[in-house]
C-alpha cells in the first residue's frame, strides 16, 4: 500500500499540533512507521487519504460497536444540527438519554453527563472523596483512567508506598494521594487498604482491562474487591469508558455480575461523538451540585448534538439485545482462527478475549496483569502490526490496546483477516 498523502500531511501536522497528533498512540511511536490519515469509514471499513481500504479493528477505541456511520446515528445527529448545536441550556433529549441508560445498567439510579471518559472519571473520583470525606484513591497498574492528574501515577517501591507521577506537570501533592495496586492481587490491595486504614476513599479499576490489552479479572479477585470495599467502607469504582453498553446492555456489572458504586461511562453512550458520563446510587450521586456540595460542571456536557447520537446508538442496542451475542461469535470465530495460524507457524502468543474485545501478547506466559503484559515482544508486535497493515487489517497500534470489534464486520472481513495473518505469520519468527 501506498501512503504519499498520509505521510505528507503527518509531516504538515507536526508544523502545528505537538507530535502531529491530538492523542498520543495515533503517532505509531510505539510501533514506528507514519500514521495513517483517515478520510471517511463506512460500516467495518477505513478509507485513508490515499485511497486505501482498511479493515478496521478499533471502531474509533470501542464506540462505534454497529460500524461506522451507522444511519439511525447520522440521521439523528443531523436533524438535531439543523436545530441548532450547542445552547449551554436544559434539552429534553438529556432525560431521555438518561432515562435508557439507566433502565439498562443495574445497580444505577442517577446520571450526570460529561464530555469524556477523562472528566467522568475524573468526576468520579471527585464525588468520592467528597462523599466519604476521605482523600486516598487506588488504582491499578495498567489501567488507564484518562489524562487526569490522580491517574498519571506509576509505582512506588515496595506494596504500600505511595505512588510518583510519571507525566511532568503531575505534582507529588497529586501523587501521594494515589495507591498503586497490582491488578488480579487481591492481597496486594488488602495491604495497601490496611496501610493507609481509613483514608481511602474509592478504588477505581478497569473491570475488564483494555488498556494493558484486554485481561480479564480472577472471579475471586473481583468478588473480594467488592467485599473488601463493603467492610471498608471504600467506594468501588468501575470505569466502563470501554465496557459499558459494549459487553452486555449492563455492561461489565452485568456480565460479571458485581455491584460497583459509581460506574463512569462513555464511547458507546456518545455513538462516536464526545460524551463521558458517571452514575451511581441516588445517596451518593445527590452530592453532586446543584444538590449538593461536590462540584462539577461544563458548557457542552449534555451536548443536543452527542445526546441524540448516544440516544440512537443505546436505543439500536436496547432494541436488538442480541447484537451482544453476535459480536461475541464473531471475536470468538477470530480467535480461534487467530490461535490456529500462529500455533502452526509456531509463534510463541496469548491471546485474551472477552465479548467483543480481543488482545494478542506475543509472549510465553498468561497476560494476568500488567507486568505480564510489558513481557510481550514488541519487536514480533511491530512486525505483526505493519504485515497486517500492508495486507489491509488496521490494528491498535499499540501492544498494550485491546481490539474492539464492530458489528458490521463480516465473516468474509473476518477470513481476510485471517488470511493476512497467514501470510504475515512466517515473518514473525
Amino acid at each position: 500500500m501506498i501512503y504519499q498523502r498520509s505521510s505528507a500531511l503527518f509531516t504538515e501536522a507536526q508544523l502545528y499540533i505537538p507530535g502531529g497528533v491530538n492523542s498520543p498512540v495515533r503517532a505509531f511511536k510505539a510501533v514506528g512507521g507514519t500514521p495513517i490519515f483517515v478520510k471517511e469509514a463506512k460500516g467495518a471499513y477505513l478509507y485513508d487519504e490515499d485511497g486505501n481500504r482498511l479493515i478496521d479493528f478499533i471502531a474509533s477505541w470501542g464506540p462505534l460497536i454497529l460500524g461506522h456511520a451507522f444511519e439511525p446515528v447520522i440521521a439523528a445527529v443531523i436533524d438535531k444540527a439543523k436545530k441548532g448545536t450547542s445552547f449551554g441550556m436544559p434539552t429534553e433529549i438529556e432525560t431521555q438519554l438518561a432515562k435508557l441508560a439507566l433502565s439498562m445498567v443495574p445497580n444505577m439510579e442517577k446520571i450526570r453527563f460529561v464530555n469524556s471518559g477523562t472528566e467522568a472519571c475524573m468526576s468520579a473520583v471527585r464525588l468520592a472523596r467528597g462523599y466519604t470525606g476521605k482523600d486516598k484513591i487506588i488504582k491499578f497498574a495498567g489501567c488507564y483512567h484518562g489524562h487526569s492528574d490522580s491517574f498519571l501515577i506509576q509505582a512506588g517501591s515496595g506494596a504500600v508506598t505511595f505512588g510518583t507521577p510519571n507525566s511532568p506537570g503531575v505534582t507529588q501533592g497529586t501523587a501521594k494521594d494515589t495507591l498503586l495496586a497490582t491488578y488480579n492481587d487481591l492481597e496486594n490491595v488488602k495491604e495497601l487498604v490496611a496501610a493507609n486504614k481509613d483514608q481511602i476513599a474509592a478504588i477505581i479499576i478497569e473491570p475488564i482491562t483494555g488498556n494493558m490489552g484486554c485481561i480479564v479479572p480472577i472471579k475471586s479477585f473481583m468478588t473480594g474487591l467488592r467485599k473488601l470495599c463493603t467492610e471498608e467502607g471504600i467506594l468501588l469504582i468501575f470505569d466502563e469508558v470501554m465496557t459499558g453498553f459494549r459487553l452486555a446492555k449492563g455492561g461489565a456489572q452485568e456480565v460479571l455480575d458485581i455491584a460497583a458504586d459509581i460506574v463512569t461511562y462513555g464511547k458507546v453512550i456518545g455513538g462516536g461523538l464526545p460524551v463521558g458520563a458517571f452514575a451511581a446510587k441516588s445517596e451518593i450521586m445527590n452530592h453532586m451540585a446543584p444538590d449538593g456540595p461536590v462540584y462539577q460542571a461544563g458548557t457542552l456536557s449534555g451536548n443536543p448534538l452527542a445526546m441524540s447520537a448516544g440516544l440512537a446508538m443505546l436505543t439500536a442496542l436496547n432494541n436488538a439485545p442480541e447484537i451482544f451475542q453476535s459480536l461475541e461469535e464473531k471475536t470468538a470465530y477470530l480467535h480461534q482462527g487467530m490461535d490456529e495460524i500462529l500455533n502452526r507457524h509456531q509463534i510463541t502468543h496469548q491471546i485474551n478475549r472477552y465479548g467483543s474485545m480481543i488482545s494478542v501478547h506475543f509472549t510465553e506466559e498468561p497476560v494476568i496483569d500488567f507486568a505480564s503484559s510489558a513481557k510481550g515482544n514488541n519487536d514480533t508486535f511491530k512486525k505483526y502490526f505493519h504485515g497486517m497493515l500492508k495486507k489491509g487489517v488496521y490494528l491498535p497500534p499499540s501492544a498494550f490496546e485491546s481490539y474492539f470489534l464492530n458489528d458490521a464486520l463480516s465473516y468474509a472481513d473476518l477470513d481476510d483477516t485471517l488470511a493476512a495473518l497467514e501470510a504475515v505469520a512466517p515473518r514473525l519468527k
